[in-house]
């Protein structure tokens, strides 16, 4: 039955699979930006804020970046929980908003460790709620054919609220002090709020419109998961009289469920989906990239500063270097996922970062004169920034993929919501462990061993992940090879 009220004001407009793309990228945009905007300013707020003595500072901004994350490991798998047992997604959406505003003021006016540490528990509260439902609905939206396309786009927009907010973070605090660096955190969160409260989902738009139900390349998509994830297990046996029968008899039999839940697979069905090793090793490409970017965000400033000698506006420019091949090459690498499935992205990224973070230690092992150190300093973070550009969309999709499988082939089991804010739980679960990890790790490393063992260290992690990626991730490796050769994955 339609409803009986009127439907809101310009819901078109509100309910456009542009603008809701956009809403949902405004508030990562928000949440990352927000994180990254104090990253080069910690380490001087510790000092001159709160008199924290030089050779704490560095452990005291490890920690506190990985109380942000550890506080989103906790809150995601809830999060998601939540999301699929409720009508609307823009509710809780709006609620991991009011979070981030609370952490933002006493951010802004904490005088003691204790605040400090309370603000980013609580950012990261928040960071669990936007990432879990905004994912959700992204998919909602788009479907899991486009959604490495989106997903690449979305992800090289927000890589600016990670990669340039310490940048305008130390412009600001050297040009303006904290009111300037706060002053613009308020006013990206009054825009972050006003779209949040503009966006009409599209399930509530159908209500009134069923047109609106239906986005380009979206719902009538649903039935195809991202190309080339599982060619390769397709392809692999020549089809026989009995395949035009049942075509999807066996594909459906390796994600059907046979064994009835108990109470926990009841409350959280996603888990029955964990004995397929390509959701695990999907889940751990999420934490290995999230590992990677925190040790840029937790190493960059401090080895600016005893390397170059820079200051908070020196040591945040140095960001644009990553900053830059992101965002150039975010979309690009999403389409090759659509297009070549996750393992060739998986594969191709991670290996592609195990000689580039081994360079990083060029700068500090044979110095070079004049600003050249610099130089070369800047030249070898861009070549780490195309390879995280890469490996930006390969967990999102791959795990998708996976669960929309076990969706499509158990009916009913996951509820009418589906399992997508439940596995995007997860994934947001896995990748702040990586952030609560890698910025801990890191400064432990670089202090114990040097920033150049340090990096040779998460230089070993990628190359494993780009092992485990070769021989699970997208399929089969024989049948992908093949279809890669023929010049197509589907």
């Amino acid at each position: 039955m339609p409803p009986t009220n009127p439907p809101p004001l310009a819901l078109h407009y509100r309910s456009n699979t542009l603008f809701i793309i956009a809403t949902v990228a405004i508030g990562l945009f928000t949440d990352l930006f927000l994180y990254g905007l104090i990253v080069p300013v910690l380490p001087f707020m510790l000092r001159n804020r709160l008199s924290i003595p030089e050779p704490e500072i560095q452990s005291y901004v490890s920690n506190l970046l990985a109380a942000y994350a550890g506080a989103s490991v906790l809150s995601s798998v809830p999060a998601g929980w939540i999301a699929d047992r409720t009508t609307s997604r823009q509710a809780p959406f709006l609620s991991g908003l009011a979070a981030l505003l609370a952490a933002t003021v006493m951010l802004a006016f904490g005088r003691s460790i204790g605040v400090l540490f309370a603000a980013r528990v609580l950012q990261g509260v928040s960071a669990a709620v936007v990432w879990t439902i905004g994912l959700a609905m992204i998919m909602d939206t788009v479907g899991p054919a486009n959604l490495g396309k989106v997903v690449g786009s979305v992800f090289s927009f927000i890589s600016v609220g990670e990669l340039m907010a310490p940048v305008i973070g130390g412009v600001l605090y050297e040009k303006t002090g904290y009111s300037g660096v706060f002053g613009v955190a308020a006013g990206v969160l009054g825009l972050d709020f006003v779209m949040r409260l503009l966006v009409v989902e599209k399930k509530t738009a159908a209500k009134y419109d069923a047109s609106l139900a239906v986005s380009d390349g979206g719902d009538e998509d649903r039935g195809a998961g991202p190309r080339g994830d599982d060619a390769g297990d397709r392809d692999e046996e020549a089809p026989t009289e009995n395949d035009a029968l049942l075509p999807n008899k066996n594909e459906n039999s390796r994600y059907k469920i046979n064994s009835p839940p108990n109470r926990l697979t009841r409350t959280l069905p996603i888990l029955l989906c964990f004995r397929n090793p390509r959701l695990l090793v999907g889940f751990s490409l999420a934490f290995v990239q999230a590992s990677l970017l925190a040790v840029f965000d937790a190493t960059i400033p401090t080895e600016a500063s005893s390397l170059f000698g820079f200051a908070s506006l020196d040591a945040g420019l140095l960001f644009i270097a990553l900053d830059i091949p992101y965002l150039i090459l975010g979309p690009v690498a999403g389409w090759a996922v659509d297009q070549y499935g996750t393992k060739f992205a998986s594969v191709l990224g991670f290996g592609y970062l195990v000689p580039t973070l081994i360079l990083l230690r060029l700068p500090s092992d044979h110095p070079l004169s004049g600003g050249s150190n610099v130089v070369l300093y800047c030249a070898l973070l861009a070549l780490n920034g195309v390879g995280l550009a890469v490996i930006g969309s390969p967990s999102v999709v791959e795990t998708s993929y996976v669960v929309q499988e076990y969706d499509r082939a158990n009916p009913g089991l996951f509820g009418a919501n589906g399992p997508y804010a439940q596995l995007y739980g997860f994934n947001s679960l896995f990748f702040c462990a990586g952030l609560t990890v890698g910025p801990v790790v890191a400064g432990a490393l670089r202090d114990g061993i040097g920033y150049g063992n340090m990096n040779l260290v998460f230089a070993i992690v990628s190359g494993l992940t780009a092992i485990a990626s070769l021989f699970v991730i997208g399929g089969k490796l024989q049948g992908n090879f093949r279809l890669w050769r023929k010049g197509r994955v589907n």
